[in-house]
């Protein structure tokens, strides 16, 4: 019994999506432990004040370049 397989034109849904929709902030503000575990690290008290100092420096478009 034959198993169809998708063909050529079915591959354009695996395209990759553009950065500009995949960030999904909703306008709420970031935390300090939003930016931490965005970043992939622990949370610790030094990481807290990394992303502390980071947010007050470049606000809330720190997660964004974090983010893909």
């Amino acid at each position: 019994m034959p198993t169809s397989q998708p063909d050529a034109s079915d591959r354009s849904e695996e395209r990759t999506t553009p950065d500009a929709l995949l960030h999904t902030r909703t306008g709420t503000d970031v935390s300090p432990e939003d930016l931490v575990l965005a970043s992939g690290k622990d949370l610790t008290p030094r990481t807290l004040e990394w992303a502390r100092r980071k947010l007050e420096a470049e606000g809330p478009a720190a997660l964004d370049k974090l983010l893909p």
